[in-house]
């Protein structure tokens, strides 16, 4: 028996039996406590599992606590259950089962226990109040039941399953529609649950997406555990859905927000970097010239050091026009959007730059036939598509001439804009996470600036659209942009 104080002392105020499980799975001990509520001795019943389900528990409650009790053994799920026990006498007692976090305190046991607390009122009154707290409570948490009976084939909704799906009260549910209630990108998801339940005995307690009768989809919380027969096999699945649609929605729109946040700080970080570095390199350059041009005597010196201040001008101006730009695209953002055709954006951006197509042997291959047009600022989508296909050119495979894939589409009720070449591709494990970065180059090209991909994105993001990239070096590199 438990030697415990803490142990004990609670146990003394709950005034309940309880069972300790131990790895031996025909070990158990049943408490002096247990027996007394049911008026036996300790040698007038054997303290097993089997002995218990076969001449003890009502015949009624027989499977749901053996699933309950299997589960906790193999699987540590807890449990709380109402069940009918007989006594010596050969009346039925009503209890309430439930594990070890029933207890207020943690008791620090090392092993499963199961705590069996009488209910004093008759159960048939009990039975009845259960029942209608399952129905109020089912509906006030939008939680139905369901089970699958791997013998007959079957599966089996209880009426809020059926309200939260949105099918009619006499809808029978079949196993060979089963991948029918999930949304397409979630049946994958569903299968793996279930296979690994129904194989390996393993629960499941996951977020997943389904789809009503009315081809609505909208997320629930799926719990699910094994059933077992007197053989301990596994002969069915039983579990609840939730419908957390609200809940989940609410969550997703706030991790939108919170990476939205994310971003926009990225952006500031980079945008006082550059402030605070490159104006400050800029104006330190120019104060040590000045100051040089002051203390030299001789005017040839003089003058070179005056063309050095010509070429520093520049850099400032540059990187002032750089910073401009970025400020330009998040106050421009809510200019008013227009029905955009991309063949439109495209022919404006290939006549600016049709020599260094030419020159660069430049193939550009576009479809825009799923998806002919968008409603965006113009200025936006030819900037996008300008800097990714010159960048195309700029960084075109030494051994072949450029090819540029331009493919606009529809997925899942989004649209989308892909635009892959054949270049030089990028190494994703040294540059993934400074792709997107202000001055950030990756070959050697004496006129990379790392200003276009950094506009870029920050155009995508000021409208709520997201850039990917794919990349594999001597092969070439994707850009997904989702709009």
């Amino acid at each position: 028996m438990l030697q415990n104080e803490l142990f004990n002392n609670v146990i003394r105020d709950f005034n309940a039996g309880y069972w300790e499980l131990y790895t031996n799975p025909d070990k158990e001990i049943w408490s002096k406590k247990f027996y007394e509520s049911l008026g036996y001795t300790q040698k007038e019943i054997q303290s097993t599992i089997d002995f218990f389900l076969e001449h003890l528990i009502h015949k009624e409650d027989v499977d749901v606590f053996r699933d309950n009790f299997l589960n906790y053994r193999r699987n540590n799920v807890n449990f709380k259950q109402h069940i009918k026990i007989q006594t010596k006498t050969g009346n039925y007692k009503l209890f309430r089962c439930a594990t070890n976090d029933e207890l207020p305190v943690n008791i620090k046991s090392e092993i499963n226990l199961i705590f069996f607390f009488e209910i004093k009122l008759e159960p048939e009154q009990n039975i009845a109040k259960d029942n209608f707290y399952y129905k109020e409570t089912a509906q006030m948490t939008e939680t139905g039941s369901w089970y699958v009976d791997f013998h007959k084939r079957k599966s089996y909704w209880d009426f809020e399953t059926k309200r939260i799906l949105e099918y009619p009260d006499d809808y029978v549910p079949s196993l060979k529609d089963s991948a029918s209630y999930y949304a397409e990108d979630s049946q994958q998801q569903a299968a793996d649950c279930f296979f690994n339940c129904a194989m390996a005995g393993t629960p499941f307690n996951t977020e997943i997406k389904m789809v009503t009768a009315n081809k609505r989809v909208f997320w629930v919380r799926a719990i699910g555990k094994p059933v077992y027969n007197e053989s301990k096999e596994i002969i069915g699945i039983r579990g609840v859905f939730q419908d957390i649609d609200d809940i989940k929605k609410k969550e997703l729109s706030l991790q939108k927000s919170i990476d939205i946040i994310a971003s926009q700080n990225s952006r500031l970080f980079n945008f006082a970097h550059i402030v605070s570095h490159n104006l400050r390199s800029h104006t330190s350059n120019l104060s040590l010239l000045v100051q040089l041009i002051e203390d030299i005597e001789d005017p040839k010196e003089k003058i070179d050091l005056i063309k050095e201040i010509k070429q520093i001008s520049y850099s400032l101006n540059t990187t002032i026009e750089h910073l401009n730009e970025i400020v330009a695209i998040h106050t421009n953002k809510d200019q008013e959007k227009k029905i955009t055709k991309f063949q439109d954006a495209l022919n404006l951006v290939t006549n600016g730059i049709g020599q260094m197509i030419a020159v660069g042997k430049t193939k550009i291959k576009s479809d825009f036939k799923a998806l002919n047009e968008i409603n965006y600022i113009p200025a936006y989508l030819e900037s996008i598509l300008l800097n990714l296909i010159t960048n195309a050119i700029k960084y075109k495979h030494p051994d072949r001439d450029a090819i540029i894939e331009i493919k606009s589409y529809k997925e899942e009720g989004k649209e989308y804009l892909k635009v892959t070449d054949n270049g030089r591709g990028i190494d994703m494990n040294l540059f993934k996470d400074k792709i997107f970065g202000m001055y950030k180059t990756f070959h050697y090209n004496k006129d990379a600036v790392g200003i276009g991909l950094f506009l870029t994105k920050n155009q995508v993001e000021s409208l709520d659209g997201k850039i990917t990239v794919e990349s594999e070096v001597d092969k070439g590199t994707t850009f997904i942009i989702e709009f």
